[in-house]
């Protein structure tokens, strides 16, 4: 069989299996399964690299180059990712301690305000 042939068949079987295990993972946690595996978006910049020692023609440097250009925007987009979502289980008490710090100041200055009241009656 015509090596094409192959190639095109185990990239149809590729991609079916890939739809199907993705399609039985429930949307919430679709996310954190992503951000988990940025391995894998490591293994398409290495293969980019073993491919590009075996670049000749004009044509395969620009398929390279797109790879490359694709491959290291998803290893990035995984990061940003994965930086949003544990951006969302941080804790909010220093928020908090905030709010609670300006009470405490806003409390004080009344008070200073009226202690002044006080003594400008007499």
């Amino acid at each position: 069989m015509n090596s094409v042939v192959i190639a095109i068949t185990l990239f149809i079987l590729a991609l079916l299996i890939g739809v199907e295990v993705i399609g039985k993972v429930p949307a919430t946690l679709h996310t954190p399964l992503m951000s988990g595996a940025n391995s894998i978006h490591g293994i398409v910049i290495v293969g980019v690299v073993i491919i590009a020692a075996e670049a000749h023609s004009p044509l395969s440097y620009v398929l390279i180059f797109l790879a490359a250009v694709l491959g290291a925007m998803n290893v990035v987009g995984g990061y940003v990712v994965t930086d949003r979502m544990l951006e969302m289980f941080k804790s909010s008490k220093p928020d908090k301690e905030k709010d609670k710090a300006g009470q405490d100041e806003q409390a004080s200055s009344a008070t200073t305000e009226t202690t002044k009241n006080e003594g400008a009656d007499k």
